[in-house]
């Protein structure tokens, strides 16, 4: 028997977590953990202790960014594969959509005609990008991991921090992309962004005090697939993959790292603004240089 192992969560058994509920002491997991005004509780102590009399009351369910717990912790994800799916399929049917919504930084030509590009003004380009994919395996690779990596964030960070993080995650890629690959180079993929809820996966399970060897190991792989050369016309964008890493990461370091309190939310948005203006700015000196 392995008696190092740490406990499963009472609704999730095959989780392991080092968290308990204040109240029952059972342990739980971070899909199930709510902040109360002392620690976390699982969610049948908090249905008991919310307008029953059969216990003490606490705050509004909360997620572990300080967010409200919502219905469907999941539904932000969804609506993000389906935007991803719609446009790949909008995209087989016209293709010369993609290539106005693309990344590009200056021009190409298409169909006889110029292309513009980032440099030219088509700021839009930074994010539509995030939402294209050339291949039927690119954009299965990148929902699956989408799910499998954002759907547990979205949960622990409420939705609109976690749409924060995502999006970005991938304006930071797209900004590494401009600065770092030559003008005409044309990209497109949500990876950037995957990599940096990936990012943000790493804050929290640190700050969690959970094991860290399954995420490293996640990000170490993701790593090495990012530089392994790929057959067909498609290469991966290692800008963009590192680009949204690194974003995720200085993202969760403001939507985890806080403690609660008064301030918390103030230190989250002031994280985000400061990571827009970052990619504003990386992208400021990159049109610079192109005009």
């Amino acid at each position: 028997m392995d008696t190092d192992r740490l406990p499963g969560c009472y609704r999730h058994p095959d989780r392991d977590t080092g968290i308990r509920c204040t109240r029952c002491e059972r342990p739980i997991c971070p899909e199930c953990m709510i902040s109360a005004s002392v620690g976390f509780q699982c969610p049948d102590c908090v249905r008991e202790g919310s307008g029953t009399g059969r216990g003490p009351a606490v705050h509004a369910p909360r997620t572990l960014a300080g967010a409200p717990v919502a219905a469907d912790p999941h539904l932000v994800t969804k609506i993000l594969i389906g935007i991803n799916a719609a446009l790949f399929l909008v995209g087989l049917l016209v293709p010369p959509l993609v290539v106005q919504l693309e990344l590009l930084g200056r021009y190409v030509e298409y169909l006889g005609g110029p292309v513009g590009g980032v440099s030219t003004g088509q700021y839009y380009r930074l994010l539509t990008s995030v939402f294209l994919h050339a291949e039927w395996w690119h954009i299965a690779g990148n929902m699956l991991a989408l799910w499998v990596i954002g759907g547990p964030l979205e949960a622990a960070l409420g939705r609109l921090r976690y749409l924060a993080v995502y999006l970005l995650s991938g304006l930071g890629a797209s900004a590494f992309v401009y600065l770092l690959t030559e003008p005409n180079t044309q990209t497109l993929g949500a990876s950037g962004a995957v990599f940096g809820l990936l990012g943000a996966t790493v804050v929290l399970v640190r700050r969690l005090r959970y094991e860290m060897r399954p995420v490293i190991t996640m990000v170490v792989l993701m790593l090495v697939l990012t530089f392994v050369p790929l057959g067909g016309s498609l290469s991966v964008s290692w800008q963009a993959h590192i680009g949204g890493l690194v974003t995720g990461l200085l993202l969760g370091l403001g939507m985890v790292g806080p403690s609660a309190g008064k301030t918390r939310p103030l230190i989250q948005w002031t994280t985000c603004l400061a990571v827009f203006v970052l990619a504003a700015a990386l992208v400021v000196v990159r049109t610079a240089e192109l005009t």
